[in-house]
């Protein structure tokens, strides 16, 4: 059953996502979570998740089909210049 979330966008993420800087999503991982944000914002944003790192309540989370918890919020970093 997936888990309603928080998505929260972070510098190049939030560009990528047409500005939006946070949205309310259902997903059981990461890995359906990242296919559901790419089929609502385009090919730009999925390029961009492909290369992102995620915490999970401000948690790194490296295993993008471990299951989401609901109410879980998710940041969504995406690589960062210089480091």
């Amino acid at each position: 059953m997936p888990a309603s979330l928080t998505v929260r966008y972070f510098a190049g993420a939030r560009a990528a996502a047409n500005g939006v800087s946070t949205e309310r999503a259902e997903a059981s991982s990461l890995f359906e979570l990242t296919q559901l944000l790419t089929d609502r914002h385009g090919e730009r944003l999925g390029l961009v998740l492909k290369s992102a790192s995620f915490l999970v309540d401000g948690l790194a989370c490296h295993d993008r089909r471990a299951p989401l918890p609901t109410g879980a919020t998710i940041d969504v970093l995406p690589p960062f210049a210089g480091g």
